[in-house]
């Protein structure tokens, strides 16, 4: 009995042990898995924006384009949506695009959130997350700046100064 016993516990403490080591070796390598990299084309999509217009990524090829993932709730996009917008109507004739994509909110919301701030460029919602999955995004804010060529030049996750926004769209005015 007792040895049976012992079997058993092995065991338990054997697998209790893998888990803990499966979810260690998960959370150091999520990091790592980032789906879109820098010198790398930009994955192609299609989303719409809030007019009912179709917005392509490659239709902005021979532009740069800062393209900025948000969502309504997130502080911090919150935060710099005001910077973007202001550097968005300085680079806009430079050949500088601000594409904002939505994580999948609904369209009042981001309604009521772009009103508020007297939003000038395009915002699409991506309602079913794929092109936030395509672009292996978390947290929010994240941002991708698109050389002109359509390659990923820099990949920038959180909140963002009206001075650093200035700069990226500096860095890929083409």
């Amino acid at each position: 009995m007792k040895k049976q016993r012992l079997v058993m516990r092995t065991v338990i403490l054997l697998v209790l042990g893998a888990a803990v080591a499966y979810t260690l070796y998960a959370n150091f390598t999520k990091d790592k898995i980032q789906k879109v990299a820098v010198g790398e084309k930009a994955p192609d999509f299609v989303l719409t924006d809030m007019d009912g217009n179709k917005h392509r990524l490659s239709d902005y090829e021979g532009q740069g384009v800062f393209l900025n993932f948000w969502g309504t709730w997130c502080k911090p996009c919150e935060k710099e949506m005001p910077y973007m917008n202001n550097q968005y109507k300085q680079f806009k004739d430079e050949g500088v695009q601000v594409l904002a994509v939505n994580v999948g909110e609904t369209d009042l919301a981001v309604n009521k959130f772009s009103e508020r701030y007297d939003l000038s460029f395009p915002i699409v919602i991506d309602k079913n997350t794929q092109v936030q999955s395509a672009y292996g995004i978390n947290p929010l804010p994240a941002t991708f700046l698109i050389d002109k060529d359509g390659k990923v030049v820099k990949y920038i996750t959180g909140e963002l100064t009206e001075d650093t926004i200035k700069n990226y769209m500096e860095q890929i005015k083409p």
